[in-house]
């Protein structure tokens, strides 16, 4: 069965997102520059965000300082490990305004709702440079990998092996899949 493109920022861009998600949107206030869906089941989320393109970090370090920037923002700092950063070949996204892709993969301890209990979560970052538009185009997979017996998602049957989680090949469709069909997105 084939899968729908589902569009983003009101059609200026568009993916193939996985299944059983929620829009955010829907439940509470989400910044214009970000699309933000939930697992129904888990604690997986998707983020897309338009960010200001960093032109004083070199591409290859880029991934990097956007996945501290929300490591800064979960009150992870010093509770992170960047695990890998590499390369996206170009050859295989279909969103071709961008000069280079990075895909990094680190770990965070985060805390939920200001919870004192800390949860384990793979972060999967996909960062796509498009300088001509000033813009670092970035997609985060959040993906619990240990929840704290102690934290909200462990309470109420939370399980770390629920139905259909979404899976790594889940992301990479997503990040295959991005297009641009209008440019007046980005200002």
């Amino acid at each position: 069965m084939a899968q729908e493109s589902r569009p983003l920022f009101a059609g200026a861009l568009s993916a193939i997102l996985p299944p059983f998600l929620q829009d955010v949107s829907e439940l509470r206030e989400i910044p214009d520059n970000q699309e933000v869906f939930a697992h129904t089941s888990t604690d997986q989320s998707i983020i897309v965000e338009l960010l200001e393109y960093q032109e004083g970090v070199s591409d290859s370090e880029a991934a990097r300082y956007h996945f501290e920037d929300v490591a800064s923002s979960n009150d992870a700092e010093g509770q992170s490990e960047v695990l890998s950063v590499e390369p996206l070949p170009l050859a295989q996204l279909t969103l071709t305004d961008c000069t280079n892709a990075w895909l990094l993969t680190g770990l965070q301890l985060v805390a939920k709702f200001n919870e004192e209990a800390r949860n384990t979560v793979n972060i999967h970052m996909a960062l796509f440079r498009l300088p001509q538009h000033t813009t670092d185009l970035l997609v985060t997979f959040n993906d619990p990998a240990a929840i704290n017996p102690s934290s909200s998602s462990a309470v109420g049957g939370a399980s770390l092996a629920p139905p259909s989680p979404w899976t790594y090949e889940d992301f990479s469709r997503l990040l295959c899949s991005l297009q641009l069909h209008n440019s007046s997105i980005f200002g």
